[in-house]
């Protein structure tokens, strides 16, 4: 059974699902971030696989998303899907856009979801990225943002929040945010190259976030990198839950690219305004 000191992690009948505890608080939104645990995928997806384009049958997916979503209130057919491609394009979407990437074609090249409308479910997937959820609670604008090793170095983190200030007047210091689980720097061993990106980003602790090993690599900690790029962009750090979960360590619950060599599904954070 996975365990957190940050994060909440809950069960229902077979379910196993997380959520982040200031935005359970905070009392607006109804969100969800899934574990592998409850579906009805088998073999290499199972058994809640969120992603339509690893080879599942298309209606174990569907199946997975109306079992995620009953247990937070969530209508499945409110949900809005995007093309990842680990750029730092943000969209703000509306109800007209529900049903996108399910029933109607899905966006491409955005890996960020904006909406202040109520009753629109923003889904982002992941197997080993970093997850982004905010709130604004007093703007009553939500957010989701997916955040590789790419998208971190491209700010993803920052420009969602510049977004939701520059679209709905939000204050950053008002925003609420959850940093998921993902590949931790027990696990995730990175080139030189990659390394350069998180240097040329002059505001980071780079003894928080990048550790040497002996043979010219290391081990990067992107939770620590987008939990100072959101603190960067003016939220606050008592704002902010950030996972103490590595997707890769605990491959038997969360879906990890790494640790099963791309044999995997995908996990899924939705977050919606409530009606």
């Amino acid at each position: 059974m996975l365990k957190s000191k940050t994060l909440n992690i809950k069960q229902k009948d077979d379910l196993v699902y997380i959520q982040f505890p200031k935005l359970e608080n905070c009392g607006i939104v109804n969100h969800i971030f899934s574990t592998r645990h409850g579906g009805v995928s088998e073999g290499d997806y199972s058994s809640m696989n969120l992603s339509f384009n690893r080879g599942d049958p298309r209606s174990n997916v569907l199946k997975n998303y109306e079992i995620l979503c009953s247990a937070v209130d969530i209508n499945p057919k409110n949900l809005v899907l995007t093309k990842q491609t680990h750029t730092n394009n943000v969209l703000t979407v509306t109800k007209e856009h529900i049903g996108t990437g399910i029933t109607l074609p899905e966006f491409s090249d955005i890996d960020g979801l904006i909406t202040n409308q109520e009753g629109v479910a923003l889904v982002t997937q992941y197997a080993d990225c970093t997850p982004l959820l905010f709130c604004d609670p007093v703007r009553k604008v939500i957010a989701t943002s997916h955040a590789g090793w790419r998208g971190t170095v491209k700010l993803i983190g920052k420009v969602t929040v510049e977004k939701m200030a520059e679209e709905f007047g939000c204050n950053p210091k008002d925003i609420i945010a959850g940093i998921g689980p993902c590949i931790r720097d027990c696990c995730y061993e990175v080139d030189e190259p990659v390394a350069k990106e998180f240097r040329a980003i002059k505001f980071l602790d780079l003894s928080k976030i990048l550790f040497p090993k002996e043979n010219g690599r290391y081990m990067l900690n992107l939770v620590e990198a987008n939990r100072q790029i959101l603190i960067n962009s003016g939220i606050s750090p008592d704002n902010i839950d950030a996972s103490d979960i590595c997707t890769c360590c605990n491959s038997g619950d969360l879906h990890s690219h790494r640790a099963t060599n791309g044999k995997r599904g995908n996990l899924a954070a939705i977050i919606e305004l409530k009606k």
